[in-house]
């Protein structure tokens, strides 16, 4: 879309939201276009990171520097195994107790390569993911730096123009970005404290160790 256009802006019910929006969505991600939608935490981004032209995009929009990756949302676990990812025992544990959920979870691929994947509690978000049948990264629909949004009208505020589609389905319920957590080294380290306290996470891995 062109910078002087605006962001159409799709209203759905956070409970059932249409479906014909969320194809709409869902097509234009697999064709390399940006759309805004809501998660429990905050309202994200979504974009293909198989299309080299939506990542440039992406990164521009964000400011963001290049070389910092973006977390994969998922829709099911079959997803990780497709990247190329294991899902190790302390993954399972924290799997099992917080997702869907505020939670990321970094693992390693086969190759070495590490991978962020959080699966939203949020069935807008879930039906996005569903629906887009291609990898899905998603970061906070703001500007780098900047607070990230809870609501359609704040993505507004950095983003209009910059996405071709913003999906709006109230605000986001919990408002706080996920908890991340590194667990590509054996004992999990938490590298953000977000929605979910570190100390429930380090518990919940101890737990099936």
């Amino acid at each position: 879309m062109r910078s002087s256009e605006k962001t159409r802006v799709v209203k759905v019910s956070a409970d059932r939201p249409d479906g014909r929006a969320i194809t709409r969505a869902a097509a234009i991600i697999r064709s390399g276009g940006l759309v805004g939608f809501p998660t429990e935490t905050v309202y994200g981004i979504a974009a293909n990171p198989l299309n080299g032209r939506a990542m440039a995009r992406l990164y521009a929009v964000k400011k963001r520097p290049r070389g910092k990756p973006f977390t994969v949302h998922i829709s099911d676990l079959a997803a990780i195994e497709k990247m190329g990812c294991a899902i190790t025992k302390e993954a399972w544990a924290l799997i099992g107790k917080f997702w869907p959920g505020p939670l990321t979870i970094i693992l390693k691929t086969r190759t070495g390569r590490k991978i962020g994947f959080r699966m939203p509690d949020n069935c807008v978000a879930l039906e996005l993911l569903r629906k887009a049948g291609v990898p899905v990264v998603a970061p906070s629909a703001n500007l780098s730096g900047e607070e990230p949004p809870r609501t359609a009208g704040s993505v507004l505020r950095s983003m209009d123009g910059k996405l071709d589609l913003l999906i709006d389905a109230g605000p986001a319920s919990v408002g706080i970005e996920s908890t991340v957590v590194d667990l590509t080294r054996g004992r999990p380290k938490i590298l953000r404290e977000g929605a979910i306290r570190g100390s429930l996470i380090m518990k919940a891995a101890r737990s099936n160790g």
